[in-house]
């Protein structure tokens, strides 16, 4: 164990203390040590678990007196920052661990856990046949020599925080017997009727108790672990041999776990307990929801299950209000744009459409908006399918199929209930889109989404659906379509260089001078370097982000107000690129380009532009 003159000396060289808070610390040493033991002892007291607990370090000193920083006193300094210096001052790597890439069989099948507590050993990987183990004491050679002798393997240390170690020491060990416990109480169970494969020769299966406490208790730790990665959405999918756990975080989907098979019923019997769906029914896909706590706040997680070749697969969506809810001028709104879209949603009356595909952000635009819009002198009613995060402000209505309540059979009735302002989840055929223009038509302000590519391309989905060319010039107001790009991950941006030809060549059209046109007027300036390369910007990976360098995702969009001069333009045989002229010359900006200025400004990579958008400017 490095001592603690040694760690006040580092940390000084460093500059990451001063010389007089090393020595108020060492001074406070004995007494803090204290302290931190005794608020132990009484923890374990009011438990009742007699825990194995690790040495009180003196970076555990440090943290709990709040030793501030030198260049910002008013915080303390984080644990990370005081072990990656220590590390670094020893020539050993710092890794911060990233739960996504732990191996759960690794963690748990290589040292019992009261060995890796008591010692702080955590196996993250194998490495070229050695055993990667992070440790907050690389120095600890008879704990690792131990570690080597039951391994047979070369032990290679790396530094991580203490904190990190011992919650995934207590998360994977805790998470793996509660699947171990389970899989041995169900070991004997017959083969589930949801297996294709298996369906012919199976008669019969038994049900999973959805009440078992090892099964709620790895359940829970799927939600509280969602919550902590900022995921969006959770999979669970049933295959051949086990039960894939996947993680969709920023857009990008992560393998997090894989379960054994024969505990993949007993999870969806709990998820679907949970949901109030029907635990029989294996055979027909189903929703529901539950309703939980983030962080003190109520959060909504949509589910959904779907028999698939091996059982039933659940979805379940998070739906934070902290993301549904928002302040429209930080969605990532260009000024001009955000302005445009005001003068919209200001008006008493007509349809404003957003449209974009599945994921790209939607619901948020028109949650944000309609709270905007929500005082007590307003009536907003909104029509869902399912509702996706409840509102006091708002009434809200769920579309029902099953008993005729359908998008068309509420808007006809819901008239009669006074609406100043209408959000319809989607406008998906004639009925509902005559309805809706009916809604405008009467002095409603009616919010809906479509599912088209682009704004423009909107009016003529309306005209396909049925709509009559005179309804459409005389309900709708506006068109809002847009995209999700990944953010450049603020703790690793870095410039780099592109060779002007080849960023053309990718679609761009950058000149000499920087500029981008667009129907000869200058829309984007670039910065070039003395060489004549393009200047941009990316991540290069960091704890922070999990090396992917990207952290958080900012909405694209484009504004289309529905002028006069495309009311004249649009004809039952209209022409959509006739439409797109129009639209330039009134100075429509499209999604490409809106992309490319939060490329330009540094938010976000040329890469994330042409994934996301797709037309040459």
């Amino acid at each position: 164990m490095v001592s603690s003159k040694r760690i006040c000396s580092i940390l000084i060289n460093a500059g990451i203390i001063s010389t007089s808070q090393a020595k108020y610390a060492l001074q406070r040493e004995n007494i803090t040590r204290d302290k931190i033991q005794l608020e132990r002892e009484k923890k374990r007291e009011n438990s009742g678990v007699n825990s194995v607990d690790a040495p009180i370090t003196f970076v555990d000193i440090l943290l709990s007196l709040q030793i501030k920083k030198l260049d910002n006193p008013e915080l303390p300094i984080e644990e990370d920052v005081l072990y990656e210096t220590i590390a670094n001052a020893l020539n050993v790597p710092y890794k911060k661990i990233d739960p996504l890439k732990l191996d759960l069989n690794l963690v748990t099948k290589t040292i019992p856990k009261s060995f890796a507590m008591k010692h702080l050993l955590l196996p993250l990987e194998m490495d070229k046949g050695c055993l990667v183990v992070a440790t907050i004491d690389p120095f600890n050679h008879e704990a690792i020599a131990d570690v080597e002798r039951v391994t047979n393997l070369k032990v290679i240390p790396v530094v991580s925080s203490k904190s990190d170690i011992k919650k995934m020491i207590s998360e994977c060990f805790g998470f793996k017997h509660s699947i171990s416990a389970a899989e041995d109480q169900f070991a004997s169970r017959g083969v589930e009727l949801g297996n294709f494969e298996q369906f012919v020769r199976l008669t019969s299966s038994d049900e999973v108790p959805s009440t078992d406490q090892h099964i709620v208790n790895a359940v829970n730790h799927l939600f509280s672990y969602s919550f902590e990665q900022r995921a969006s959405d959770i999979h669970i999918e049933p295959k051949r041999e086990t039960s894939v756990v996947r993680m969709r975080i920023d857009g990008v989907l992560h393998t997090v776990y894989k379960l054994p098979k024969k505990v993949h019923n007993a999870v969806i019997s709990r998820i679907k307990t949970l949901s109030g769906l029907n635990m029989a029914e294996k055979r027909r896909p189903q929703d529901g929801r539950i309703k939980t706590e983030k962080d003190g706040i109520e959060v909504e997680i949509r589910v959904s299950t779907i028999p698939v070749a091996f059982g039933e697969k659940v979805v379940m969506r998070i739906m934070d209000p902290a993301v549904l809810f928002q302040n429209l001028e930080f969605l990532g709104f260009e000024d001009d744009d955000y302005h445009k879209y005001q003068k919209l949603i200001k008006m008493p009356h007509g349809i404003i459409l957003v449209t974009g595909p599945t994921g790209s952000g939607k619901s948020t635009t028109l949650y944000s908006t309609l709270r905007l819009l929500s005082s007590p002198e307003v009536n907003i009613t909104t029509i869902e399918e399912p509702i996706e995060m409840i509102h006091e402000d708002f009434n809200q209505i769920a579309v029902q199929p099953a008993i005729d309540v359908t998008f068309d059979t509420i808007l006809r009735n819901i008239l009669r209930q006074d609406p100043d302002i209408i959000m319809v989840g989607e406008i998906r055929d004639l009925q509902t889109a005559q309805s809706a223009i009916q809604a405008a038509l009467t002095g409603h302000l009616v919010l809906s989404t479509l599912h088209t590519n682009d704004a423009v391309s909107s009016v003529t989905r309306l005209l396909d659906l049925g709509i009559p060319p005179f309804l459409v010039h005389s309900s709708l107001t506006g068109i809002v379509a847009q995209r999700l790009v990944r953010t450049i991950c603020p703790f690793c941006s870095e410039s780099f260089e592109m060779d002007i030809t080849e960023f053309n060549a990718l679609g761009f059209n950058m000149a000499d001078d920087g500029t981008i046109r667009h129907n000869g007027h200058v829309t984007h300036n670039g910065n070039i370097s003395k060489e004549g390369d393009v200047i941009l910007k990316r991540g290069k990976g960091c704890v922070n982000c999990r090396y992917t360098g990207y952290k958080g995702r900012k909405a694209v969009f484009e504004v289309l107000p529905y002028s006069e001069n495309l009311k004249k333009m649009t004809s039952a045989d209209v022409n959509i690129s006739e439409l797109r002229k129009i639209a330039d010359i009134e100075g429509f900006v499209t999604l490409r380009e809106r992309a490319i200025t939060k490329m330009l400004n540094g938010e976000t990579t040329y890469q994330e532009v042409l994934k996301v958008t797709w037309e040459n400017i």
